[in-house]
């Protein structure tokens, strides 16, 4: 019933100590890995949740339920103390999923992006979630729900469409 901000705690381990439920938003991913460190939170968290506190998150606070911060979206505007994030979610997140190139963009899309970090990271599965969308999780499995499909990416494989409503072992 009561919302409270961490950075209102002078104790903010305590406080995800004795938090009923954990709700991380947005922002730079990069910085809130940094604070998150900082305030030697990441650990606290990932226990409170392995205990069955409540986590949701969005945008950085989804990236960061993931197991790294690796493929956000975000500028690193500081170096967090490791890229190692939550780990509540064991694969990659990519919150904020747009797919194909905007008209006039001659960059690279989104998937491409995802499939270049999996050459470099060969071992890792990434979860991308478009706006809207989201993975509700209990235990070992997962559940899109939400607005639209999620894309899972996985190196050298084509990219798997997962519907709304779908539910899968984590």
């Amino acid at each position: 019933k009561n919302i409270a901000s961490i950075h209102k705690f002078s104790d903010p381990k305590r406080a995800v100590a004795e938090a009923k439920a954990i709700c991380i938003g947005g922002g730079n991913t990069f910085a809130l890995l940094y604070y998150l460190y900082k305030f030697d939170l990441v650990e606290a968290i990932r226990q409170r949740v392995e205990a069955g506190v409540p986590y949701f998150g969005w945008s950085a606070g989804a990236n960061v339920a993931g197991s790294t911060m690796m493929t956000t979206n975000d500028m690193p505007i500081i170096m967090p103390k490791s890229f190692d994030s939550l780990n509540i979610f064991p694969y990659q997140i990519n919150p904020h999923f747009i797919s194909g190139k905007l008209a006039g963009h001659n960059g690279e899309s989104r998937e491409e992006r995802l499939e270049e970090f999996l050459i470099a990271n060969p071992k890792e599965t990434i979860y991308a979630l478009p706006e809207g969308t989201a993975l509700l999780i209990a235990g070992s499995e997962a559940e899109v729900i939400g607005y639209s499909e999620i894309l899972k990416f996985e190196y050298q494989k084509e990219i798997e469409k997962i519907e709304v409503g779908t539910k899968f072992k984590i």
